[in-house]
């Protein structure tokens, strides 16, 4: 449709463009406006010619009814890529491919076994929504059910939310947080502990060598 209005708007920019010189060249009296009537006039004598004049007219007679009645949806495409647009008799509601988008993360960081959470939300011209999300999961998971609750829990709360059926939920398991940080954590934390244990023994022994020296003297 693009290509149509654009061969529309060159026809037309021709033709005003062909008005306007000729309508330049009479004012001035560079041209006779009766030499244009006899050039126009031994044009339709010519069968072809007329032939040309008719189709041109009647094209442009069906570009311009359509310029009229049938105006360019490209707004409403374009509105469509940024997100999904709904229409009924009282407006219109545009639900924007972030606010999906947040929508998933939420979901997906609800499942405890979830760390990292990254989304994105394709939309088609159909209104088609399908899902990519890659994911950091801890050791323990189950990642078949894990994917498969996630799954489900997103079709689920769109569906609540906007009233949109997703079509796909494709899940993309990233990496595997291994427990080696947490053990790593657990011995800092007991090497802590035991300099402290020491330390205070350490203290307590000199406490209790200057009580001695002092009882002594």
């Amino acid at each position: 449709m693009k290509i149509l209005e654009r061969l529309a708007l060159i026809f037309f920019s021709i033709i005003m463009i062909v008005l306007a010189v000729t309508s330049c060249l009479v004012v001035f009296n560079l041209i006779e406006l009766k030499s244009i009537y006899n050039y126009l006039e031994d044009l339709i004598q010519n069968e072809t010619v007329c032939r040309v004049i008719v189709g041109l007219s009647i094209v442009s007679i069906l570009l311009a009814i359509k310029a009229l009645f049938f105006p360019s949806k490209t707004k409403k495409k374009q509105e469509i890529k940024t997100g999904v647009l709904l229409e009924n008799k009282d407006g219109r509601l545009l639900i924007s491919r972030d606010t999906i988008e947040n929508l998933v993360n939420s979901v997906v960081k609800s499942f405890d076994e979830a760390i990292d959470v990254q989304s994105k939300v394709n939309l088609d011209n159909n209104s088609n929504i399908t899902v990519y999300i890659s994911l950091l999961v801890r050791e323990d998971s189950i990642i078949k059910e894990l994917s498969s609750n996630i799954q489900n829990k997103i079709k689920e709360t769109i569906k609540r939310s906007t009233d949109l059926d997703v079509n796909q939920i494709n899940i993309n398991i990233k990496d595997i947080e291994s427990n080696k940080k947490s053990s790593n954590q657990i011995k800092v934390k007991v090497s802590n502990v035991q300099i402290n244990e020491k330390q205070a023994k350490d203290e307590n022994n000199n406490t209790q060598q200057k009580n001695d020296f002092i009882v002594k003297n």
